[in-house]
């Protein structure tokens, strides 16, 4: 008698990104066990995430061991753009030129400056550190104290925040608990009657923190603490603001984390990736977050940490880049839609080292690194391939006890011309992965290879490659692994469908 064949078809493989927290048995096969140097692209598929392109042609000004720490796009009176860079204890302007534009007599002792642009001017501010500013008008940078309206003494602060027609500054040296807010319209301002500031220490709800960073959303300043959030209303005018709402046992452990994507305020909290505005809507919830599928791996790599974090939203990729430097890996959150468990699809870029991270005016994606500033484009890593890699979690082909032989495996791909890929599969949680290498094929891209169905203009693209591969694996277990790995050579490649078929074999 024929023994019966059971098929699991993963039309959009990985569609539910990364889960490493729940049990791997039994879960849905839209889930991933390793989602790395991929994102979920915008028809839910597995594809290569972009590489870099290196823009600076020198790094020698940022010595032999000294990266890109900081990086922010300022655009002037008459439009024109400059980025300005920060790293080896120097300031820069420039990208594929780095030039020193640290003003003279200025001694810089660390790279933990926050830029932020207002009115036509571009701020530096950093702990312990005479501030900085950048005018038109001038053209160079220069001591915040230099410029002619300078008034007062501004704080030397960590966190700053340009919103509501004035500077915020917070995370003093020796005071981590007073919020300090500059002239109206004017950020050189700090001695004047509508200047001040405001001791936060008699309003946090757990009787203490320190301020982490700030943002405005909604109208209302948010004050992030370590373990605290506080929400102001009538920031407009700060001498009246009000304390509107405090959320105790959330707060931010890392100022560069922070991303306003429009509707909502990202960040990271000592409990993973959290969403401010399901914050505010679930307190009674502090244990949800939008990275809730791989909360342990993230914290335990926040653990770690010891340079500090860099994070950037693009709303035309549709992500949530958070970068851990001394682990060299990046999450990825898709940020299209949330699940309906509230958390976000997530997946890892690995062996990449992103110190900054800056999206500029045109929607273009900055990285900083030891090599210099790169834009996130094309695919190749400045010049060298990388590899995509999906893995399924265990899968029993709905019954756990049978024993089953992989037969029969289909794997379509969605470009990726000439590229070289390789499917594994394993039994049992043995990790003793077999392998099959493909080579993804030429294509023929049009469907007479005549002009008139090859051209860019038609309803199909003329480049599109959809090629479709058969595995025949062997062994036997009773659960099994499927594996897709790619080289990523210059292409862009997408898995489109595994389609997997298994001989259910004797009860053991």
């Amino acid at each position: 008698m024929s023994q019966p064949l059971q098929n699991i078809n993963i039309s959009a493989p990985g569609f539910r990104g990364l889960n490493t927290e729940d049990s791997p048995v039994g879960l849905d096969p839209a889930f991933a066990s390793i989602a790395n140097n991929c994102i979920i692209d915008k028809y839910g598929r597995i594809g290569a995430r972009k590489g870099r392109d290196l823009l600076t042609t020198a790094a020698t000004p940022l010595g032999t061991s000294a990266g890109i720490a900081g990086l922010i796009e300022h655009t002037d009176t008459t439009g024109g753009n400059t980025v300005f860079s920060t790293g080896n204890n120097k300031i820069f302007s420039g990208t594929t030129t780095l030039t020193d534009v640290t003003p003279a007599a200025t001694t810089i002792t660390a790279d933990n400056w926050k830029m932020v642009n207002f009115d036509y001017h571009c701020y530096f501010f950093q702990k312990g550190h005479v501030p900085l500013i950048y005018s038109d008008h001038v053209g160079t940078l220069e001591k915040l104290s230099a410029h002619p309206t300078y008034a007062g003494t501004a704080p030397q602060g960590n966190e700053v925040l340009a919103a509501f027609g004035r500077l915020w500054v917070g995370d003093i040296a020796g005071d981590k608990g007073t919020l300090y807010w500059s002239g109206l319209l004017d950020g050189a301002v700090w001695t004047a009657s509508d200047t001040g500031s405001i001791d936060l220490t008699r309003v946090w709800p757990t009787g203490f923190d320190e301020i982490v960073a700030l943002v405005a959303h909604n109208g209302y300043l948010v004050i992030f603490g370590k373990r605290t959030i506080l929400i102001y209303s009538g920031a407009t005018t700060p001498s009246t603001m009000t304390l509107q709402d405090t959320i105790a046992n959330v707060g931010c452990v890392a100022r560069d984390s922070v991303q306003h994507t429009g509707t909502d305020v990202i960040f990271l909290s000592d409990q993973g990736v959290r969403s401010l505005g399901r914050v505010i809507q679930e307190k009674s919830l502090p244990l949800r977050d939008i990275s809730k599928n791989i909360r342990s791996d993230l914290l335990a790599l926040l653990s770690t940490q010891v340079t500090k974090l860099a994070s950037v939203y693009s709303a035309s990729d549709a992500f949530y880049l958070l970068s851990f430097p001394d682990a060299k890996q990046v999450y990825c959150f898709d940020m299209r839609a949330p699940m309906e468990d509230g958390s976000y699809r997530v997946t890892t870029w690995s062996n990449v080292t992103y110190l900054a991270l800056a999206r500029l005016a045109d929607g273009s994606v900055y990285i900083g690194d030891v090599a210099g500033i790169s834009n996130y484009t094309g695919y190749y890593e400045n010049g060298a391939t990388y590899r995509l890699s999906y893995y399924t979690h265990p899968m029993a082909f709905g019954d756990s006890s049978r024993l089953k032989m992989l037969k029969d495996m289909h794997v379509t791909f969605i470009g990726g011309q000439n590229a070289q890929a390789y499917v594994f599969w394993s039994y049992d949680y043995t990790g003793d992965y077999r392998s099959q290498a493909l080579s993804i094929s030429a294509g023929v891209l049009a469907e007479f290879n005549v002009s008139e169905f090859n051209v860019s203009t038609s309803q199909y693209s003329a480049s599109i490659i959809i090629d479709k591969h058969s595995v025949k694996p062997s062994g036997a277990g009773t659960l099994a692994s499927i594996g897709v790995e790619v080289l990523i050579d210059n292409d862009p490649i997408s898995i489109q469908e595994i389609n997997i078929q298994a001989l259910m074999g004797r009860m053991v």
